[in-house]
């Protein structure tokens, strides 16, 4: 798994715990709808920081609180 796919599980995790959409989401952090699908499509490859910070916002976290998973502790690193 790479860190866009952890980083979207990640969300997808949080809104389930939250019982809330994507759409809510986006609501909530001020981005668009297509900004938040975008985001969970396995196919997307990009997902820039300033776009987590403002979905952590929405979710009333701290990127710490975001990042601070086994999961993104697991990933290989980029360089080889």
């Amino acid at each position: 798994m790479d860190v866009k796919d952890v980083i979207a599980k990640r969300f997808q995790q949080l809104c389930r715990e939250r019982d809330i959409r994507p759409n809510e989401l986006a609501t909530l952090s001020g981005v668009t709808p297509s900004t938040v699908y975008s985001m969970l499509n396995p196919v997307r490859r990009n997902i820039s920081v300033v776009t987590v910070k403002k979905l952590c916002d929405g979710l009333g976290i701290t990127l710490g609180d975001f990042f601070n998973t086994p999961e993104f502790d697991a990933l290989d690193q980029e360089i080889k």
